[in-house]
């Protein structure tokens, strides 16, 4: 079996599509292409489709006019090993978006996404429950999270 996401665009998929391919490592726009033939959502060439790969994460998005927009019921967890990775991404994913508590932010599109260091999940498991808590105080209170400032909450 294949488990595919599906995001539905109203307008410029393409333009994000090839956004978040140049952003996450490891991905790739594996082909565009408009419909032939008028579709409910217009006329012939109106509706566009993607397939592509964000990670190891396989997608499709189409860009088909409005329907519903994006909500926090779907996000993308990047999952980050450095600071300056979770830097990186999370400034060129606010641009024209907004930003959230605990890593959310949304994209110009509307898109959420979580930018995480991998060092928080391993914080916040810690068989130290009195660790974890402190983590999970320090990172209620972040926006974009900061490592330094987790493992600093995680030595108390």
């Amino acid at each position: 079996m294949k488990v595919t996401q599906h995001l539905w665009f109203e307008k410029d998929m393409k333009a994000a599509v090839e956004f978040y391919t140049s952003l996450v490592t490891g991905s790739q726009v594996h082909w565009i292409s408009s419909l032939a033939g008028e579709t409910p959502s217009g006329p012939d060439g109106s509706v566009k489709i993607a397939s592509f790969a964000l990670g190891d994460q396989r997608y499709m998005a189409i860009e088909a006019g409005p329907l519903d927009p994006f909500n926090h019921s779907f996000s993308i967890i990047v999952e980050c090993e450095t600071q300056a990775e979770i830097d990186r991404l999370w400034d060129a994913l606010k641009e024209g978006g907004s930003t959230e508590q605990c890593g959310w932010l949304r994209d110009r599109w509307g898109l959420s996404w979580q930018i995480t260091p991998k060092r928080l999940g391993e914080l916040m498991t810690d068989p130290d429950r009195a660790k974890a808590k402190r983590v999970t105080q320090a990172m209620l209170k972040m926006v974009k999270f900061d490592i330094a400032g987790l493992e600093a909450a995680a030595r108390g």
